[in-house]
């Protein structure tokens, strides 16, 4: 007698559930279509536009991300360094070179969700270009490690794999086609461990 109502009420759960679940792993999986890649910096130059593809908006609103104008911002992250191996808390690493022209950039460590990643309290987990130490040709070398280091330094997490967020705002890169040609500063792996 309540067979039929309970196979039925079973595969309405497994559908909704099932298509629920689907979403959010594509959701989770991508965060759009038209990636670029500049050595280990990645960029989506329309993800953050009201241009995005679907799949970028509704990634963007379950995140709860701002919404930049085409020339307001550009993101770029890092996971690897520019030899491909992911970025571990357990290495260092340096960052040097200049960045692409903007008004303002920032700099900061995040976990694998993009968000920023839980170091000791006090120690500086973000750099930005307003108080950034310059070369003489404005270049910089910013140190990413555990221990402290002299000049600019990011502190990382103490375990895992994380990710670095460079963000760019008023750039007029952001909104021309010319991205693929920008010179991204270099992230270089300066050791592991006590080595």
């Amino acid at each position: 007698m309540f067979r039929f109502p309970l196979f039925i009420l079973i595969t309405l759960i497994v559908a909704f559930g099932g298509g629920i679940m689907i979403s959010l792993y594509a959701l989770d999986a991508t965060q759009g279509f038209g990636a670029i890649k500049l050595g280990a910096w990645e960029a989506f130059p329309a993800l953050q536009t009201v241009d995005a593809d679907p799949y970028a908006k509704s990634h963007r609103a379950r995140a709860g991300k701002l919404l930049y104008g085409s020339a307001e911002g550009l993101t770029f992250t890092a996971s690897v360094d520019d030899e491909g191996a992911r970025l571990n808390a357990g290495c260092r690493y340096r960052i040097s070179g200049q960045t692409p022209p903007a008004r303002l950039w920032t700099l900061f460590t995040a976990d694998n969700g993009g968000n920023p990643a839980a170091v000791k309290s006090g120690l500086p987990s973000a750099l930005n270009s307003w108080t950034v130490l310059r070369q003489p040709d404005s270049s910089f070398s910013i140190e990413i490690s555990a221990v402290a280091e002299p000049g600019n330094w990011l502190a990382l997490p103490q375990a895992g794999t994380f990710r670095l967020v460079l963000t760019l705002f008023d750039t007029p890169t952001a909104g021309s086609s010319g991205v693929i040609d920008l010179a991204m500063p270099k992230l270089t792996k300066t050791g592991c461990g006590n080595a």
